[in-house]
């Protein structure tokens, strides 16, 4: 069995990792926002009073997150020795960064014009949501275990493991269910404007789980160093 000494807590009062912790809750408030957004886009009538205001939220939580992320950046001495490798450090924050930008950006195009989402899609598109916000909520288990095991503050590296396989389970689901939904909105009698507006708001869906799957890779990667 291998151990993973406290390097890291020995040498830095600080460390790095803790910083990705908070930039992911503002991740989780951004889900909340999007099945907000979602419910109140089917939901509503043809014009929903809330929407305006849940787009700036999106883009407030989004800007904090990016100050979150630029601090870690610039606040991280270049003699500091980590736990992790610093080029996978990076990645990862680039990779969790990209899940809000998707999430961002899937919500700007659901409010670019109204569309009358039929019946028979709604189902469709709040399992992919489901999806989706499994597959990101996942993500942070994945990472409080990853920073414990290389902090040394547990040891039980097949937990870790464990935690990172099920964002990688819920992601194969999900883009199971984009291809699917996809499918089925392409075969529509939607106007075209309509079909890719749906479709590029699923596909920015779908790319929130693509990069929290990413996110998962790399932190399998700083398991093996």
């Amino acid at each position: 069995m291998r151990f993973r000494l406290p390097f890291l807590g020995i040498i830095a009062s600080k460390d790095p990792m803790d910083g990705l912790t908070k930039h992911y809750d503002k991740i989780a408030e951004c889900i909340q926002i999007i099945n907000d957004s979602v419910e109140c886009y089917v939901t509503g009538d043809a014009t929903c009073k809330e929407f305006g205001d849940l787009i700036e939220q999106i883009d407030t939580v989004e800007s904090q997150a990016d100050k979150i992320k630029r601090s870690i950046r610039n606040h991280l001495p270049h003699s500091m020795f980590m736990s992790v490798d610093k080029t996978l450090f990076f990645n990862y924050t680039r990779s969790q960064d990209n899940i809000l930008d998707n999430a961002q950006e899937a919500l700007h195009w659901l409010a670019m014009r109204k569309v009358s989402i039929a019946t028979e899609y709604q189902k469709d598109l709040i399992l992919l949501l489901s999806e989706v916000n499994d597959t990101t909520t996942r993500l942070g288990p994945a990472l409080k275990a990853t920073i414990e095991l290389n902090n040394g503050s547990s040891i039980d590296r097949e937990k870790t493991k464990q935690a990172i396989r099920k964002v990688r389970k819920h992601y194969a689901r999900a883009v199971e269910l984009r291809k699917e939904l996809t499918h089925k909105i392409y075969n529509s009698d939607m106007e075209f404007k309509d079909i890719y507006q749906l479709t590029h708001f699923v596909d920015c869906l779908s790319e929130m789980a693509h990069q929290a799957e990413g996110c998962a890779d790399i932190l399998r990667a700083m398991l093996a160093r």
